[in-house]
């Protein structure tokens, strides 16, 4: 008797736990209700097969969870596949939200990558550049995973990059913490079918869309207009200074480092670090025409 007790405690135990782990995990709201919705169908069928003696509702729910599961492996197939990826290569600290080292970046290099961005924007040169916060971006996460770089990084450094007479600039380049990893990464495009958006910002649209841990910088050839992307959404345009202020953010609030302020960021108005995640929405600007590249 008490090895059923057990049993079921440690059943009840691990689906608790994973159910957290999945809550923990999903930040869009309308995701987070399908998900709801979902666990209250299993626990449902559950419910009726132990606790009652009811074969045809018990037949007709385990259908209708069949179906949703049907359903939602359709919907979430992105997910479901970068789910198998990170378990079979046995990157269990990035399931587990487990930020590593490699991956924070410090007040420098945040500062010295929104200077950089601001000079692409006066002198319009196209730029993507994608900032792994903890998604442990691989070669094979991209149609094309570039030419390694792996140095130290500077704002010198990735303004060559995208000098307009150089090999590279048509791509994107990556960032882990303080290092630059590598240049000209062409990037999987959004599945949202948007006209408006050049390639660089559907690139942008589609790592963010895939990886919730990252964030991409996008400068726009034709405009010169600051962009940046994060969990499939887009906000333009948008300042240097607004920049350097959601990229702190971001570092604070993804991997957990504390960035100091600095008085210029604590006195100048409109620029607090109030911005959480959930506040990055869309903002477009229907004036400004798509770039080309």
């Amino acid at each position: 008797m008490w090895l059923e007790k057990f049993a079921f405690l440690l059943d009840v135990s691990f689906a608790s736990a994973l159910g957290i782990l999945l809550f923990s995990r999903v930040k869009e709201p309308r995701t987070l209700w399908l998900l709801r919705g979902y666990l209250f169908l299993v626990s449902l069928a559950w419910f009726v097969q132990r606790f009652t003696k009811l074969p045809i509702t018990s037949k007709l729910v385990d259908a209708l969870v069949l179906a949703c599961s049907l359903s939602l492996a359709i919907l979430w197939q992105g997910e479901l596949r970068r789910l198998m990826e990170l378990l079979g290569t046995g990157r269990l600290a990035v399931l587990l939200g487990d930020t590593q080292k490699e991956f924070q970046a410090n007040n420098s290099t945040v500062t010295q990558l929104s200077e950089a961005a601001g000079k692409l924007s006066q002198k319009r040169r196209g730029a993507l550049i994608v900032f792994d916060m903890g998604s442990d971006l691989r070669p094979e996460d991209f149609l094309y995973s570039g030419i390694p770089i792996d140095a130290k990084f500077s704002a010198e450094l990735l303004l060559n990059l995208f000098a307009s007479e150089t090999p590279l600039h048509d791509g994107a380049v990556l960032i882990k913490g303080n290092r630059i990893i590598s240049a000209g990464v062409i990037l999987p495009l959004s599945r949202q079918s948007i006209s408006r958006y050049g390639t660089r910002h559907l690139a942008a649209l589609g790592i963010t869309e895939r990886f919730d841990r990252c964030i991409c910088v996008v400068v726009s050839e034709e405009t010169g207009t600051l962009s940046l992307a994060n969990q499939g959404r887009l906000e333009r345009p948008i300042t240097s200074s607004r920049l350097l202020d959601l990229l702190k953010e971001f570092m604070s609030s993804s991997i957990g480092t504390v960035i100091s302020k600095t008085p210029q960021d604590t006195n100048s108005k409109g620029n607090s670090l109030s911005y959480g995640l959930d506040n990055i929405s869309s903002k477009i600007d229907p004036d400004l025409p798509p770039e080309k590249k």
